[in-house]
């Protein structure tokens, strides 16, 4: 078994033996090597976090602009002023559009009844209950279908259940 100072004897006798040219050679095919070893290590992560940066930058603004406004958002429902259950109600059904959607008050919630609701509609309509009459979603029971079943384009649409619970007696919501 080798030991390293029997190493580097053998080493030095190999390169002694290398003619002048071949050193040469030897010595600029390591001094690349250790060119391409240092870009690789510390040049290229740099230049491609330098590259990046700039979209980075621009998808933590995107970020923050959401934050900020989730924020707001979460500030405003933070000061609004409880409704009672039954202007809750009201606000609820003056919000309601069309037979699609029919409302059945029982106790503390109320049922909704969804008979071929455009998916658009629907979304409209929860945002409204969800900010006007502060009604949660608490249940829901949906199965989707097309208004004109075999067109694929069509726009979909909902039908089946869904249980809101409206904001209790001291006017805060469940």
């Amino acid at each position: 078994m080798s030991t390293w100072p029997q190493i580097r004897a053998q080493a030095t006798r190999r390169w002694q033996a290398l003619s002048p040219r071949e050193r040469r050679g030897i010595a600029v095919l390591g001094a690349l090597l250790a060119v391409l070893v240092f870009w690789s290590i510390a040049i290229a992560p740099a230049l491609n976090t330098l590259r990046d940066s700039d979209s980075r930058r621009a998808q933590i603004g995107q970020q923050q602009a959401h934050m900020l406004a989730l924020q707001t958002q979460a500030q405003a429902l933070q000061t609004r002023v409880p409704l009672s259950r039954d202007e809750a109600m009201r606000q609820l059904q003056s919000i309601t559009p069309n037979a699609q959607i029919q409302l059945n008050m029982q106790a503390d919630r109320v049922s909704v009844q969804l008979k071929a609701v455009p998916a658009a509609t629907l979304a409209q309509w929860l945002s409204q209950a969800r900010h006007q009459a502060q009604a949660l979603p608490v249940e829901a029971h949906l199965t989707r279908g097309n208004a004109s079943g075999a067109n694929p384009n069509a726009a979909v649409t909902w039908d089946g259940n869904l249980v809101l619970s409206l904001p209790n007696r001291g006017g805060t919501a469940n």
